[in-house]
């Protein structure tokens, strides 16, 4: 009876070894400058749009009529 025991507890110990290697990689790899791609970014697609406009990719004309599809 208590070589079961020992054995659950043993797969659990390595169970949580491994999670924590898995973990400690990840968060090694990710690069402290750089969003994470998974979460929703803070800017608003009127936000983007102003910053668009201000690196001159679009001109006036089409900054008033995208805006006026987002408002």
């Amino acid at each position: 009876m208590m070589r079961g025991g020992f054995l659950f507890v043993m797969i659990m110990v390595w169970i949580l070894i491994i999670a924590l290697i898995i973990w400690a990689v990840v968060a090694a790899t990710r690069s402290p400058g750089k969003p994470d791609p998974l979460e929703p970014s803070e800017n608003s697609a009127l936000d983007i749009l102003k910053q668009r406009y201000a690196r001159g990719e679009i001109d006036k004309q089409e900054f008033e009529e995208k805006k006026r599809d987002l408002t």
